[in-house]
């Protein structure tokens, strides 16, 4: 059979568009179908604007902390709206790249929504074209839960929106996205107050990177109610009243919720094809990115696997070097390393102290290390770093790096380099540290916290 296309993507986000512009560059015909936005959550919605808020919030604290610096500065305070166009310039401009990169690879591209008819043929808008390969990279979106007024609250996307910033916020929610924003606008201003479920922030991370990143959050002026429900959202004349388990109130002039977010397969025609999908709604696929039906394929966020943007990228490469340059790849997901643009940031690789005893039981060496900054001790800020490593004892490999503090992303980026090629304790004690720097700790521990659980004492 003839097809109008050898590849069609649908989704235009960082790994639509990497999977299209490359396959094209290997002489397939490729098309792409994007119904928002070029670049995805990642440049619109979410990675991009919300770093460069965080950027804005850390320069109002390196104001205040310049006169311990011999500056004289005045500081008329922040605006929120000239911070929002500019935000929304940058956005915009990389968004726009996207575009150019595919018309330059010679790809197809649709700026409307696409459905799957069957296993070849897509609708786009009202036409129908046929493809040899389809590959779904929708990405995902934020998700509500069902509760009385919850059509008050606003999520991530809409915060991008707001024409000015309220005097009081509550986000519900304990992840990063809920932290990175509580820590963005309680630095901007506003009394922000997080409400979670469980007893601290950041389920599924190192517990002494949630207990780190509680404290210094508690200590910059955020009100964390823990072990919180909310049961509903009231609108009253001056903002909102939320009602909490245990029939407490807060009243506040804004609510967003960041609890989670679910794949975009809604509305896409999957089910009708017969491709499988999670009870969530995420795509179901192999380790070589492929779902039941052989001609379509699925990567990123859609799949619910690791949803992080370099990880879509990867899966994009791997499935091209699979489909189109004869080399079967599956995406290599250890020792991914990641980070949390709270504030203070975390920077994260490998396997938390909990997942590192699930696997070698009582055979781990811990190292742990908390200290001032040093540009926090002329500053006077009583924020503080914390490190730790975590090491097989058996192999000496280090199996996990964690990291709370000023600089943690750019830090654990090159440490997760070292941990891809697994290095040993050995290895890091014998590498010179750079001074003055944060990052030598971490090629200077020497001292093993003494073991937590009585039955691994020696």
């Amino acid at each position: 059979m003839a097809y109008d296309y050898d590849f069609f993507v649908i989704g235009g986000g960082s790994a639509g568009v990497r999977c299209a512009r490359i396959s094209a560059t290997h002489g397939a015909r490729v098309a792409v179908a994007e119904e928002r936005f070029w670049g995805g959550t990642c440049v619109n919605v979410g990675c991009v604007p919300k770093k460069l808020m965080v950027q804005a919030a850390e320069y109002g604290m390196w104001a205040e902390d310049s006169a311990h610096f011999g500056w004289s500065l005045e500081n008329h305070g922040h605006d929120w709206a000239k911070l929002a166009q500019a935000r929304d310039a940058e956005v915009a401009r990389l968004s726009s790249i996207y575009g150019k990169l595919l018309a330059g690879a010679g790809v197809t591209t649709f700026e409307q929504r696409a459905r799957l008819i069957d296993a070849h043929t897509i609708e786009v808008g009202d036409q129908r074209v046929t493809a040899e390969r389809i590959l779904v990279a929708t990405g995902g979106r934020p998700s509500l839960p069902e509760l009385p007024g919850i059509e008050y609250a606003i999520t991530s996307n809409q915060a991008l929106d707001l024409m000015q910033l309220p005097e009081r916020m509550v986000i519900v929610g304990a992840g990063y996205i809920a932290v990175e924003f509580a820590g963005i606008f309680n630095a901007l201003g506003v009394k922000v107050t997080l409400v979670l479920r469980g007893d601290t922030v950041l389920r599924g991370f190192d517990q002494d990177v949630r207990v780190a990143l509680h404290e210094e959050m508690v200590k910059k002026g955020v009100e964390l109610r823990c072990e919180t429900v909310v049961r509903s959202i009231e609108k009253t004349k001056t903002g909102y009243s939320l009602r909490l388990s245990g029939d407490e109130t807060i009243e506040t002039d804004l609510v967003m919720y960041a609890t989670g977010r679910s794949p975009n397969t809604d509305g896409l025609g999957l089910d009708a094809v017969g491709v499988t999908m999670t009870p969530a709604g995420a795509v179901v696929v192999d380790e070589f990115s492929r779902t039941n039906v052989p001609s379509i394929f699925a990567v990123g966020d859609v799949t619910d696997r690791m949803n992080l943007t370099p990880v879509a990228l990867g899966e994009a490469r791997a499935l091209i070097n699979t489909l189109y340059l004869d080399k079967p790849t599956a995406m290599d997901y250890a020792d991914i390393p990641t980070a949390v643009f709270s504030m203070p940031p975390i920077g994260t690789v490998g396997l938390t102290e909990a997942q590192a005893r699930a696997k070698c039981g009582c055979g781990i060496d811990v190292y742990l290390s908390r200290f001032k900054p040093m540009r926090n001790t002329l500053a006077g800020r009583d924020e503080r770093t914390m490190m730790k490593m975590i090491v097989d004892r058996a192999t000496d490999k280090v199996l996990g790096i964690h990291v709370v503090g000023p600089d943690a992303a750019e830090m654990v980026q090159g440490f997760g380099v070292a941990m891809k090629c697994g290095v040993t304790k050995a290895q890091m004690d014998s590498t010179v540290g750079i001074h003055p720097t944060a990052a030598e700790e971490l090629v200077t521990m020497r001292d093993k916290r003494p073991d937590p659980s009585p039955e691994c004492e020696e």
